[in-house]
């Protein structure tokens, strides 16, 4: 029986496999799958878990444990994909002689590896981070703590949660059917539980458990990341990067009947706003001429240091070969965007991605693993 080819799907920061009907990766195994078939590629797409905010190295170490749990070292190629932090696990991870763990499954699993390509990943750190060290941002995540560790806190949401789904339902009433919070309602609030072992406490307890992330993804923090890792030449690292225009509203009658939009529009453009101030002392390299065209084909629009795709800053996303170049926002390339139907837009930038450029983006993905497989 001949080895399988496998193809690791890698979260980033506040990561998870799914949490209630809410998934990750949406929809990303079938259109990698299909990308792959067409050019005759078999290969088994698998999504790992993670620890949505702890340190890279202890992620990097979840990814090498998942990677041997799911056969890897007795497969016949791997190829790793991460989204947003998930491409940095995934760097650490194939670093040539790297010690994440005792013995050597590090090694042996990078060797085995032909691609590592990031979508959207921080290689260069973002200054969103930066908030999450704030007074604000941590009180967030203590908030956050809070609500996983303590049965008042898990009784707060649960009170909060039947209260949204009543809203939800009165929207209905109204003539307001799938919206936003018709789409949090089913697929997230109606099933939480009280008990601890429900997967939205567990969750939350990750993320009280370790912040490490947090002070790793600045660009202050990067740095030091930089300076421990390194690339493998036999493996081929590509990137996808993204970046949106910057946000501009202009009032619309129709806003008034959909507050929740309203409401998430206003935290995009937050989030925009920040990670679009690029630090005095530690600014993005700059790509080669040849790049910069193709990011700017890419996105409609010249890349600067203040373009960001609501989260990650556009320049720092690059590392290894541009593979595709997209109009979206951070959560758009991984199937949470507008125009996918039922998909949970959680953050409406206003980007138009569509079907075609969320396939065309996967396609992208799929030519540059069959390139690298043997």
């Amino acid at each position: 029986m001949p080895r399988e080819r496998l193809v690791f799907l890698v979260p980033g920061f506040f990561g998870f496999t799914s949490v209630g009907a809410v998934s990750y990766f949406k929809e990303v195994e079938q259109a990698l799958g299909r990308a792959l078939a067409r050019r005759g590629v078999e290969a088994r797409v698998v999504r790992c878990a993670t620890q949505p905010t702890a340190s890279i190295p202890r992620r990097a170490d979840r990814l090498r444990r998942q990677v041997l749990a799911r056969g890897g070292l007795k497969a016949r190629e791997l190829h790793f994909v991460g989204h947003s932090t998930g491409g940095l696990d995934v760097r650490m991870l194939l670093t040539p002689e790297v010690s994440i763990a005792a013995g050597n499954t590090e090694e042996r699993i990078g060797r085995l590896t032909r691609t590592a390509i990031s979508v959207t990943t921080p290689h260069h750190g973002t200054p969103l981070a930066n908030h999450f060290l704030s007074v604000q941002g941590q009180t967030l995540l203590l908030v956050m703590s809070a609500l996983a560790t303590t049965g008042q806190g898990r009784g707060t949401i649960l009170a909060a949660a039947k209260a949204i789904a009543l809203a939800a339902r009165l929207d209905d009433w109204l003539g307001r059917k799938d919206t936003p919070l018709d789409r949090v309602a089913a697929a997230l609030l109606s099933r939480i539980r009280f008990d601890r072992r429900d997967p939205l406490w567990k969750y939350l307890g990750e993320i009280e458990r370790d912040q490490g992330a947090v002070l790793q993804l600045t660009p202050e923090g990067i740095q030091l990341f930089d300076a421990a890792v390194s690339d493998r030449a036999e493996v081929a690292y590509g990137c996808v990067v993204a970046g949106v225009p910057k946000p501009v509203e202009a009032f619309r009658a129709r806003s008034l009947f959909d507050p929740e939009r309203v409401a998430l529009r206003a935290l995009f453009r937050f989030l925009h706003a920040l990670s679009s101030q690029e630090h005095p002392r530690y600014a993005y390299p700059k790509p080669s001429a040849a790049v910069r065209a193709k990011l700017a084909r890419g996105l409609g629009f010249a890349v600067t240091p203040a373009v960001s795709d609501g989260v990650v800053p556009t320049l720092s996303q690059v590392h290894g070969r541009v593979l595709q170049a997209v109009r979206a926002d951070h959560l758009d390339v991984v199937g949470h965007y507008t125009l996918a139907g039922k998909s949970g837009d959680w953050l409406p930038s206003g980007a138009g991605f569509t079907p075609d450029a969320f396939d065309a983006t996967w396609d992208a993905i799929a030519a540059a693993i069959a390139k690298a497989s043997r």
